[in-house]
C-alpha cells in the first residue's frame, strides 16, 4: 500500500481523493460505521463548507498560526474549493457573512459528493477499524497497527483524526497520541466555538429564544475584547449560537487569567439612543391606557418581555402613561447594554472545535509533511490552527487536506 488516510472526514477523505488522483494506492481508515460524520452537523446540518471573504479578511478570521495555513491557502482556496464542489455536482450560495453554504441546505449532500470522489479516484476504504499507533522505522513511516492487533504496511500515512470535539462522531483526539508517540509536541487542548455559562438566572427563564440581528460585546473589566453582530440563543445554561461562539474564545483566554468576563447585550444595536427613544415614545403612546407590562410586544419578543422589565425595575402594572422621560429613558439604556457576567464555557463536549492540537512548527506548512519523521503527514483540526465560525475550519480541513494527499503522493513516488 503506497498511503494510508487515518480519519474519514473533511480532511481525510480530502486527502485521500487527492493522493488517489495523484495515482497513489490509497486506503481511507475510519474508526467509526460511515465517513464524515461531523461533516454532517456542521452548519446546523447545512453544511458551511467556506467562506468567500477576500484573503485578508479570511486570515484576520484565524486565531493562531494563521501565516502557518498561507501557503495551503494558496495551494487550494476557497474559490477552488466551490468550483471543486460544483465539478462534484454541488451547487453553492453565499449568504450572510460570505459564508458558503449548499444551495439543498443539505450537508449529507456534500458527503455524498465525496464518497464519489472516493469511488471515482479507487479509494479503499476501511470503516470499524480503529488505528492505535503509527509504526516508524529508521526515520520514517513503515504502517499502521489497528486496534485488532493488524499491522498494514504502507510507505507514508497521513493523520487526519480530527480534534477532540463532538466525540459521539469520532472525534476523540486519537490524532493526538499517535503525534505524541512520535515524537510530537502537542499543544494543550481547550475547547473553541463553544456556549458559556452565565450566572444570572433569569437567562434559564430564556430557553429556547433566538434573537437576529444583535450585538454582543465581551468585556473584561473596561476592556473591550471582542465584539460580534449577528444572532445569539439562550440556553438552560447560558448562552451559544453564532456571536457567542465567535466570541468564546477572547472569553476563555480572559478567565484563564482569572478576569472576570460580562457580555454586554444590545438588542437594538442598529438605532441610536435617541432613535431608539423616540421609537419606545411611538409605542408608548400608541399603547397610552395599557400597562407598563403590555406596552412592548411591537419592540420585544413575548418570552423576553417579563425579563427586561424585571431588569429595568418598573413596577408591571404600571400605566405607561405615568412613566415620565426619566424612566423611559433609562428603559432605552438597558435595551442597548443587558449585563451578563460569565461564569465559564461549556466543555469540549460541546465545543464546534478544540483549541491546540500537533505544533505546527513541527510540520512542513507547503506540505503537511512532518518535519520528524519522513512519509508522515498532518491535516485537519489534528493541527494547531484555532479559527473562528463561518466557513473557515471546513476551510482549512479541505486545503490542509489536498496539500497533505498531493505532496504525499508525490513524495512517494520521487522517494520510494
Amino acid at each position: 500500500m503506497d498511503l494510508l488516510i487515518i480519519g474519514g472526514g473533511a480532511a481525510g477523505m480530502m486527502a485521500a481523493g487527492k493522493a488517489a488522483e495523484e495515482g497513489a494506492e490509497v486506503s481511507l481508515i475510519e474508526k467509526m460505521p460511515s465517513l464524515g460524520r461531523k461533516l454532517l452537523i456542521t452548519g446546523k446540518g447545512r453544511c458551511n463548507v467556506t467562506n468567500m471573504g477576500a484573503r485578508e479578511a479570511f486570515f484576520n478570521n484565524i486565531n493562531s498560526n494563521p501565516k502557518f495555513f498561507y501557503s495551503a491557502f494558496d495551494s487550494f482556496n476557497n474559490y477552488d474549493l466551490v468550483s471543486f464542489l460544483e465539478d462534484l455536482g454541488v451547487k453553492t450560495r453565499v449568504e450572510r457573512g460570505d459564508r458558503v453554504f449548499p444551495q439543498s441546505d443539505d450537508s449529507m449532500e456534500v458527503l455524498k459528493a465525496f464518497q464519489r470522489y472516493l469511488k471515482k479516484t479507487g479509494v479503499t476504504i476501511k470503516r470499524n477499524i480503529k488505528v492505535l499507533e503509527v509504526i516508524r522505522e529508521e526515520g520514517r513511516v513503515k504502517g499502521v497497527k489497528t486496534e485488532e492487533g493488524e499491522v498494514i504496511p504502507s510507505a507514508g500515512v497521513i493523520i487526519a483524526t480530527g480534534g477532540a470535539s463532538y466525540p459521539a462522531t469520532g472525534s476523540t483526539g486519537d490524532g493526538y497520541q499517535m503525534a505524541y508517540k512520535l515524537g510530537h509536541t502537542i499543544i494543550p487542548l481547550r475547547p473553541g466555538l463553544v456556549p458559556l455559562e452565565i450566572k444570572e438566572d433569569w437567562v434559564k427563564e430564556l430557553q429556547g429564544l433566538s434573537l437576529k440581528n444583535v450585538s454582543l460585546e465581551a468585556y473584561s473589566g473596561e476592556k473591550l475584547l471582542d465584539s460580534q453582530f449577528g444572532e445569539m440563543l439562550f440556553t438552560h445554561f447560558g448562552v451559544s449560537g453564532p456571536i457567542t461562539l465567535s466570541l468564546s474564545n477572547q472569553v476563555i483566554d480572559a478567565l484563564e487569567k482569572g478576569r472576570k468576563v460580562t457580555l454586554a447585550l444590545n438588542l437594538k444595536p442598529a438605532l441610536s439612543l435617541e432613535q431608539l427613544d423616540r421609537r419606545i415614545q411611538r409605542d408608548f403612546e400608541k399603547y397610552s391606557r395599557k400597562q407598563f407590562k403590555n406596552s412592548l410586544k411591537e419592540l420585544l419578543p413575548q418570552k423576553l418581555i417579563p425579563v427586561v422589565i424585571a431588569l429595568s425595575g418598573l413596577p408591571e402594572e404600571k400605566p405607561v402613561n405615568q412613566i415620565n422621560k426619566e424612566e423611559r429613558i433609562s428603559l432605552a439604556k438597558l435595551l442597548t447594554r443587558i449585563n451578563l457576567t460569565v461564569d465559564k464555557s461549556r466543555t469540549l463536549k460541546e465545543a464546534i472545535i478544540n483549541r491546540g492540537g500537533v505544533k505546527v512548527k513541527e510540520v512542513n506548512p507547503k506540505t503537511m509533511e512532518s518535519k520528524l519523521l519522513k512519509n508522515l503527514y498532518f491535516a485537519g483540526e489534528v493541527l494547531d490552527i484555532d479559527p473562528n465560525t463561518g466557513g473557515y475550519n471546513l476551510q482549512i480541513a479541505f486545503s490542509t487536506g489536498y496539500v497533505a494527499g498531493k505532496a504525499a503522493a508525490e513524495n512517494i513516488y520521487s522517494n520510494p
